[in-house]
Protein backbone atom coordinates (compact mmCIF):
# COMPACT_ATOMS: atom_id res chain seq x y z
CA UNK A 1 0.00 0.00 0.00
CA UNK A 2 1.22 3.66 -1.21
CA UNK A 3 2.33 5.47 1.85
CA UNK A 4 0.57 8.69 2.42
CA UNK A 5 2.54 12.00 1.86
CA UNK A 6 0.19 14.96 2.03
CA UNK A 7 2.84 17.69 0.41
CA UNK A 8 2.83 15.27 -2.88
CA UNK A 9 -0.56 15.02 -2.79
CA UNK A 10 -0.96 18.79 -2.53
CA UNK A 11 1.34 19.19 -5.37
CA UNK A 12 -0.19 16.71 -7.59
CA UNK A 13 -3.77 17.49 -7.61
CA UNK A 14 -2.30 21.98 -7.83
CA UNK A 15 -0.95 20.63 -10.70
CA UNK A 16 -3.21 18.98 -12.20
CA UNK A 17 -5.79 22.35 -12.09
CA UNK A 18 -3.27 24.32 -13.83
CA UNK A 19 -3.43 21.91 -16.49
CA UNK A 20 -7.02 21.49 -16.94
CA UNK A 21 -7.06 25.68 -16.38
CA UNK A 22 -4.78 26.28 -19.10
CA UNK A 23 -6.73 23.27 -21.30
CA UNK A 24 -9.56 25.85 -21.89
CA UNK A 25 -7.11 28.44 -23.67
CA UNK A 26 -5.61 25.42 -25.78
CA UNK A 27 -8.65 24.05 -26.48
CA UNK A 28 -10.34 27.16 -27.97
CA UNK A 29 -6.81 27.73 -30.48
CA UNK A 30 -7.56 24.48 -31.97
CA UNK A 31 -11.58 25.43 -32.22
CA UNK A 32 -10.37 28.46 -33.89
CA UNK A 33 -8.36 26.09 -36.44
CA UNK A 34 -11.70 25.37 -38.20
CA UNK A 35 -13.13 22.56 -35.66
CA UNK A 36 -16.87 22.34 -34.55
CA UNK A 37 -16.82 21.58 -30.92
CA UNK A 38 -18.30 18.60 -31.99
CA UNK A 39 -15.00 17.34 -33.96
CA UNK A 40 -12.82 18.63 -31.55
CA UNK A 41 -15.17 16.54 -29.40
CA UNK A 42 -14.25 13.32 -31.16
CA UNK A 43 -10.50 13.89 -31.49
CA UNK A 44 -9.76 14.75 -28.15
CA UNK A 45 -11.86 11.89 -26.71
CA UNK A 46 -10.62 8.80 -28.86
CA UNK A 47 -6.58 10.18 -28.69
CA UNK A 48 -7.50 10.15 -25.26
CA UNK A 49 -8.60 6.34 -25.51
CA UNK A 50 -5.55 5.40 -27.69
CA UNK A 51 -3.60 7.22 -24.57
CA UNK A 52 -5.36 5.68 -21.79
CA UNK A 53 -5.29 2.47 -23.69
CA UNK A 54 -1.44 2.11 -24.79
CA UNK A 55 -0.58 2.80 -20.87
CA UNK A 56 -2.73 -0.16 -19.52
CA UNK A 57 -1.06 -2.28 -22.36
CA UNK A 58 2.51 -1.54 -21.27
CA UNK A 59 1.82 -0.77 -17.34
CA UNK A 60 -1.58 -2.26 -16.20
CA UNK A 61 -2.64 -4.95 -18.66
CA UNK A 62 -6.03 -6.34 -15.90
CA UNK A 63 -7.27 -2.89 -16.82
CA UNK A 64 -7.79 -4.31 -20.65
CA UNK A 65 -10.00 -7.28 -19.64
CA UNK A 66 -13.76 -6.22 -20.03
CA UNK A 67 -15.73 -5.22 -17.32
CA UNK A 68 -18.78 -7.49 -16.23
CA UNK A 69 -21.99 -7.55 -15.13
CA UNK A 70 -22.77 -4.16 -12.95
CA UNK A 71 -19.84 -2.47 -14.10
CA UNK A 72 -21.09 -2.46 -17.69
CA UNK A 73 -23.82 -0.32 -16.82
CA UNK A 74 -21.38 2.04 -15.01
CA UNK A 75 -19.10 2.10 -17.87
CA UNK A 76 -21.66 2.95 -20.36
CA UNK A 77 -22.81 6.04 -17.32
CA UNK A 78 -19.42 7.24 -17.26
CA UNK A 79 -19.34 6.82 -20.75
CA UNK A 80 -22.40 8.64 -21.81
CA UNK A 81 -22.70 11.12 -19.55
CA UNK A 82 -19.14 12.18 -17.21
CA UNK A 83 -17.47 11.89 -20.50
CA UNK A 84 -19.68 12.87 -23.89
CA UNK A 85 -22.17 14.68 -22.51
CA UNK A 86 -19.46 16.82 -19.94
CA UNK A 87 -16.82 16.99 -22.96
CA UNK A 88 -19.17 17.87 -25.88
CA UNK A 89 -21.27 20.45 -23.43
CA UNK A 90 -18.02 21.93 -22.08
CA UNK A 91 -16.01 22.76 -25.46
CA UNK A 92 -19.47 24.73 -26.81
CA UNK A 93 -19.65 26.53 -23.37
CA UNK A 94 -15.59 27.69 -23.50
CA UNK A 95 -16.04 28.29 -27.72
CA UNK A 96 -19.54 30.80 -26.58
CA UNK A 97 -18.46 32.34 -23.03
CA UNK A 98 -15.24 33.21 -21.07
CA UNK A 99 -13.36 30.73 -20.37
CA UNK A 100 -13.41 31.64 -16.21
CA UNK A 101 -17.25 32.27 -16.36
CA UNK A 102 -17.77 28.60 -18.64
CA UNK A 103 -15.75 26.23 -15.75
CA UNK A 104 -17.47 28.85 -12.81
CA UNK A 105 -20.62 27.31 -14.08
CA UNK A 106 -19.51 23.64 -14.72
CA UNK A 107 -18.14 23.96 -11.48
CA UNK A 108 -21.48 24.39 -9.66
CA UNK A 109 -21.31 20.51 -10.21
CA UNK A 110 -20.54 20.03 -5.93
CA UNK A 111 -23.95 22.26 -5.16
CA UNK A 112 -25.90 19.70 -7.65
CA UNK A 113 -24.74 16.95 -5.88
CA UNK A 114 -25.39 18.38 -2.07
CA UNK A 115 -29.34 19.37 -2.90
CA UNK A 116 -29.75 15.65 -4.94
CA UNK A 117 -27.97 13.52 -1.97
CA UNK A 118 -30.47 15.71 0.60
CA UNK A 119 -33.96 15.48 -1.63
CA UNK A 120 -33.62 12.73 -3.55
CA UNK A 121 -31.41 10.24 -1.39
CA UNK A 122 -32.62 11.89 1.73
CA UNK A 123 -29.31 12.01 3.15
CA UNK A 124 -28.00 14.18 6.20
CA UNK A 125 -26.06 17.28 5.55
CA UNK A 126 -24.45 19.81 7.22
CA UNK A 127 -26.72 22.99 7.41
CA UNK A 128 -24.05 24.83 5.39
CA UNK A 129 -25.32 23.63 2.69
CA UNK A 130 -28.12 26.46 2.15
CA UNK A 131 -25.51 29.22 2.59
CA UNK A 132 -23.64 26.99 -0.20
CA UNK A 133 -27.03 27.46 -2.77
CA UNK A 134 -27.54 30.91 -1.31
CA UNK A 135 -24.34 31.92 -2.60
CA UNK A 136 -23.60 30.34 -5.56
CA UNK A 137 -26.99 31.43 -6.99
CA UNK A 138 -26.44 35.27 -5.89
CA UNK A 139 -22.50 35.19 -7.06
CA UNK A 140 -24.12 33.62 -10.41
CA UNK A 141 -26.71 36.21 -11.16
CA UNK A 142 -24.02 38.66 -10.01
CA UNK A 143 -21.88 37.55 -12.36
CA UNK A 144 -24.44 37.58 -15.49
CA UNK A 145 -25.51 40.72 -14.28
CA UNK A 146 -29.37 39.27 -14.78
CA UNK A 147 -30.88 42.86 -13.59
CA UNK A 148 -29.58 44.30 -17.57
CA UNK A 149 -30.38 40.77 -19.45
CA UNK A 150 -27.68 37.92 -19.15
CA UNK A 151 -24.48 39.44 -20.20
CA UNK A 152 -23.33 36.63 -21.89
CA UNK A 153 -24.02 34.42 -24.97
CA UNK A 154 -27.53 32.37 -23.93
CA UNK A 155 -26.61 29.52 -25.45
CA UNK A 156 -22.87 29.15 -24.07
CA UNK A 157 -24.57 29.79 -20.23
CA UNK A 158 -27.15 26.79 -20.96
CA UNK A 159 -24.39 24.42 -22.75
CA UNK A 160 -22.45 25.54 -19.29
CA UNK A 161 -25.16 24.51 -16.74
CA UNK A 162 -25.89 21.37 -18.61
CA UNK A 163 -21.81 20.41 -18.40
CA UNK A 164 -22.35 21.19 -14.89
CA UNK A 165 -25.42 18.63 -14.14
CA UNK A 166 -22.87 15.97 -16.59
CA UNK A 167 -20.33 17.32 -13.70
CA UNK A 168 -22.31 16.40 -10.67
CA UNK A 169 -24.04 12.93 -12.73
CA UNK A 170 -20.32 11.79 -13.28
CA UNK A 171 -19.90 12.57 -9.10
CA UNK A 172 -23.12 10.82 -8.24
CA UNK A 173 -22.19 7.74 -10.94
CA UNK A 174 -18.58 7.29 -9.57
CA UNK A 175 -19.35 6.76 -6.48
CA UNK A 176 -20.93 3.38 -7.03
CA UNK A 177 -17.30 2.45 -7.83
CA UNK A 178 -15.88 2.54 -4.98
CA UNK A 179 -14.36 -0.11 -3.81
CA UNK A 180 -15.31 -1.98 -6.86
CA UNK A 181 -13.05 -1.97 -9.66
CA UNK A 182 -9.85 -0.43 -10.79
CA UNK A 183 -10.56 3.09 -11.29
CA UNK A 184 -7.72 3.06 -14.31
CA UNK A 185 -10.08 -0.02 -15.81
CA UNK A 186 -13.72 1.88 -15.15
CA UNK A 187 -12.28 5.42 -16.41
CA UNK A 188 -10.26 3.50 -19.45
CA UNK A 189 -13.40 1.30 -20.65
CA UNK A 190 -15.95 4.27 -20.24
CA UNK A 191 -13.61 6.45 -22.47
CA UNK A 192 -14.23 3.64 -25.08
CA UNK A 193 -17.87 3.81 -24.86
CA UNK A 194 -17.40 7.45 -25.57
CA UNK A 195 -15.23 7.01 -28.29
CA UNK A 196 -18.00 5.36 -30.01
CA UNK A 197 -20.83 7.23 -29.13
CA UNK A 198 -18.93 10.43 -30.17
CA UNK A 199 -17.75 8.71 -33.39
CA UNK A 200 -21.09 7.94 -34.19
CA UNK A 201 -22.10 11.83 -33.44
CA UNK A 202 -19.37 13.11 -35.46
CA UNK A 203 -17.20 9.89 -37.20
CA UNK A 204 -13.58 11.27 -36.99
CA UNK A 205 -13.10 10.74 -40.27
CA UNK A 206 -15.12 13.65 -41.18
CA UNK A 207 -12.96 16.01 -39.47
CA UNK A 208 -12.61 18.94 -41.65
CA UNK A 209 -8.96 19.76 -43.08
CA UNK A 210 -7.05 22.22 -41.01
CA UNK A 211 -4.28 24.73 -42.20
CA UNK A 212 -0.95 24.58 -42.04
CA UNK A 213 -0.61 27.07 -38.99
CA UNK A 214 -3.64 28.30 -36.94
CA UNK A 215 -3.71 31.69 -34.82
CA UNK A 216 -2.93 31.43 -31.25
CA UNK A 217 -5.74 34.38 -30.83
CA UNK A 218 -6.21 36.98 -27.74
CA UNK A 219 -2.82 38.44 -27.20
CA UNK A 220 -0.63 35.71 -29.07
CA UNK A 221 -2.61 36.24 -32.22
CA UNK A 222 0.58 37.22 -34.25
CA UNK A 223 2.16 33.80 -33.46
CA UNK A 224 1.34 30.61 -34.95
CA UNK A 225 1.22 27.09 -34.13
CA UNK A 226 0.42 23.39 -36.31
CA UNK A 227 -3.19 22.60 -35.14
CA UNK A 228 -2.54 19.08 -35.47
CA UNK A 229 0.12 20.27 -32.53
CA UNK A 230 -2.35 21.92 -30.63
CA UNK A 231 -5.20 18.80 -30.63
CA UNK A 232 -2.06 16.27 -29.06
CA UNK A 233 -0.97 18.81 -26.66
CA UNK A 234 -5.05 18.82 -25.38
CA UNK A 235 -5.15 14.97 -25.37
CA UNK A 236 -1.99 14.69 -23.48
CA UNK A 237 -1.03 17.97 -21.31
CA UNK A 238 -5.18 18.54 -21.06
CA UNK A 239 -6.72 15.28 -20.44
CA UNK A 240 -4.48 12.46 -19.93
CA UNK A 241 -1.76 13.91 -17.24
CA UNK A 242 -3.96 16.04 -15.48
CA UNK A 243 -6.33 12.85 -15.31
CA UNK A 244 -3.48 10.74 -13.33
CA UNK A 245 -2.00 13.12 -11.59
CA UNK A 246 -5.55 13.56 -9.77
CA UNK A 247 -5.66 9.96 -9.16
CA UNK A 248 -2.58 9.38 -7.32
CA UNK A 249 -3.68 12.42 -5.10
CA UNK A 250 -6.28 10.88 -3.95
CA UNK A 251 -3.69 7.98 -2.97
CA UNK A 252 -2.19 10.79 -0.44
CA UNK A 253 -5.87 12.91 0.62
CA UNK A 254 -8.85 12.60 1.41
CA UNK A 255 -11.15 12.96 -1.92
CA UNK A 256 -13.10 15.96 -0.23
CA UNK A 257 -9.56 17.66 0.07
CA UNK A 258 -8.73 16.63 -3.72
CA UNK A 259 -11.86 18.14 -4.88
CA UNK A 260 -11.50 21.72 -3.16
CA UNK A 261 -8.41 21.95 -3.91
CA UNK A 262 -9.16 21.65 -7.59
CA UNK A 263 -11.21 24.41 -7.52
CA UNK A 264 -8.06 26.14 -8.45
CA UNK A 265 -9.24 25.72 -11.96
CA UNK A 266 -11.89 27.82 -12.66
CA UNK A 267 -9.31 30.71 -11.09
CA UNK A 268 -6.87 29.57 -13.33
CA UNK A 269 -9.12 30.38 -16.15
CA UNK A 270 -10.00 33.30 -15.16
CA UNK A 271 -6.76 34.79 -14.70
CA UNK A 272 -5.63 32.84 -18.34
CA UNK A 273 -9.12 34.48 -19.67
CA UNK A 274 -7.52 37.99 -18.66
CA UNK A 275 -3.87 37.06 -19.54
CA UNK A 276 -4.54 35.82 -22.76
CA UNK A 277 -7.67 36.49 -24.55
CA UNK A 278 -7.75 40.31 -22.98
CA UNK A 279 -10.86 39.21 -21.09
CA UNK A 280 -12.13 40.47 -17.92
CA UNK A 281 -15.06 41.02 -15.20
CA UNK A 282 -16.18 44.37 -13.42
CA UNK A 283 -15.64 44.57 -9.57
CA UNK A 284 -19.06 43.90 -8.72
CA UNK A 285 -18.53 41.15 -11.00
CA UNK A 286 -15.56 39.79 -9.14
CA UNK A 287 -17.09 39.51 -5.74
CA UNK A 288 -19.98 37.68 -7.91
CA UNK A 289 -17.46 34.97 -8.97
CA UNK A 290 -15.62 35.06 -5.14
CA UNK A 291 -18.88 34.31 -4.02
CA UNK A 292 -19.96 31.61 -6.34
CA UNK A 293 -16.67 29.66 -5.21
CA UNK A 294 -17.08 30.09 -1.48
CA UNK A 295 -20.82 28.29 -1.98
CA UNK A 296 -18.48 25.60 -4.37
CA UNK A 297 -16.44 25.05 -1.52
CA UNK A 298 -18.97 24.58 1.39
CA UNK A 299 -21.17 22.54 -0.98
CA UNK A 300 -17.75 20.49 -1.52
CA UNK A 301 -17.78 20.03 2.94
CA UNK A 302 -21.66 20.09 3.73
CA UNK A 303 -21.78 15.82 2.85
CA UNK A 304 -21.39 14.06 6.62
CA UNK A 305 -19.78 10.87 4.63
CA UNK A 306 -16.78 11.41 2.50
CA UNK A 307 -16.45 9.65 -0.68
CA UNK A 308 -13.96 8.63 -2.63
CA UNK A 309 -14.91 10.08 -6.23
CA UNK A 310 -12.72 8.65 -9.21
CA UNK A 311 -10.51 12.02 -11.14
CA UNK A 312 -12.46 12.89 -14.16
Amino acid sequence: MTARNARLGYLLVIAAAMLFGINGGVSRVAMGSGLSPESFTTLRITGATLVFVAYAACFRRTALRRPRGTAVLLVFALGLVGVVGLQLTYNIAIDRLPLGIALLIEYLAPVLVVLWVRFVRKEPVRPRMWAAVGLSIAGLAIVSRVWNGLAFDGLGIVMALLAAVCFAAYFLIGEHNVGFDDPLRVILWAFVVATVAMNLIEPIWTTPDLPERTSMLGRLDGHSVDPWLVVATVVVMGTVVPFFLEMFSLQHLPATIVTVVAMLEPVIANVLGWAWFRESLTPVQVVGACAVLAGIVLAQTSRKVELAIPAP
